[in-house]
């Protein structure tokens, strides 16, 4: 049993023709589509107006599907009899995106995969049930600790039960601190290009590893205000962290490096330490430099080093 085309093109002229404005972004829920997700929700949510078709058993006339529909999305490895249930869920995760439909905004942003993690884990009254208690922490009155124990458990949770994850989340609001340090072996540096990238994702300014005095003194008089330092160690002594973990970040794969989805997960198994993410002119000066090596793309590529923190800060700290 198939829904005929013709059938059903009259039945979106239909529904379209009291509408006005940008022609209706038309979804097919089928076992055939892309796994639904949160990010699609969003996008769906972001159009004047969707039409849902909802087949039944064996679904719809093809043609129709490559002439009309934008978007064949799936509810997961399931078949159903009809398309009605997954119609259901995508107009009720939009509407809880409609400003008013939820209380609290901040509710919605919190909630699972909003923003590529797991939510934590959640407690209500009594505080003792069955010889179960609810964590201390929360019992605590203190907002401070109770919002680093929320953090802490979202990134646990992520990390045991779906670290496929982690390809869609952003680390900044689950790490304690980030900063960007570029060692340079000479005074080409773009540095307003960089002070602008780490304003876009809320860092403060970039520091510059400028190993010989000579160079130090050099930059010093091109960039009065930026923070120049000799060395690694000197960065973490300005920050004043006795625990710093340290990424060294390359658009190429080098020897021993970690594939950026690797770096996330150990970028949050450290979450409770200052994060430096740490680049360079010449890979060649990341030798002796100690923490984990992580690449972006692969072989071959050079990026301008601008480009390649721009690239990075996207990959880690950009909102999926």
């Amino acid at each position: 049993m198939l829904f005929a085309a013709p059938q059903l093109k009259d039945a979106l002229d239909f529904a379209a023709a009291g509408y006005k404005g940008a022609r209706p972004y038309v979804v097919y829920p089928s076992p055939q589509g892309v796994l639904i997700s949160q990010e699609i929700i969003e996008t769906l949510s972001h159009q004047e107006h969707v039409i849902i078709i909802c087949g039944h058993y064996e679904g719809i006339d093809e043609r129709f599907v490559e002439k009309y529909v934008d978007l064949e999305v799936s509810i997961g490895d399931c078949v159903l009899t009809g398309g009605e249930i997954p119609a259901m869920l995508i107009v009720d995760a939009m509407s809880r995106l409609v400003p008013g439909v939820v209380g609290k905004t901040k509710a919605v942003i919190e909630d699972s995969f909003y923003r590529g993690m797991l939510d934590n884990p959640n407690y209500t009254r009594p505080a003792l049930w069955e010889n179960m208690s609810v964590p201390e922490v929360l019992l605590s009155g203190n907002g401070h600790e109770i919002s680093r124990w929320r953090r802490k458990e979202a990134v646990k949770r992520t990390l045991s039960r779906r670290p496929d994850l982690l390809s869609r989340a952003s680390l900044r609001e689950y790490i304690s601190g980030v900063n960007v340090a570029v060692i340079a072996d000479n005074e080409e540096i773009n540095l307003s290009g960089l002070n602008e990238l780490c304003r876009v994702y809320n860092l403060g300014r970039p520091y510059i590893i400028a190993r010989t005095k000579e160079l130090r003194e050099k930059m010093k008089e091109l960039f009065p205000e930026a923070k120049i330092l000799g060395s690694v160690a000197k960065i973490i002594e300005h920050l004043g962290e006795d625990e710093t973990f340290i990424v060294k970040v390359s658009a190429v794969s080098r020897e021993n490096s970690l594939h950026s989805l690797e770096v996330k997960r150990r970028c949050l198994e450290n979450s409770d330490k200052k994060i430096l993410f740490v680049f360079s002119q010449n890979y060649e000066s990341f030798e002796g430099l100690e923490g984990i090596c992580g690449y972006l793309y692969g072989n071959d590529i050079k990026l301008p080093i601008c480009v390649e923190i721009g690239a990075a800060l996207d990959r880690f700290l950009g909102n999926r």
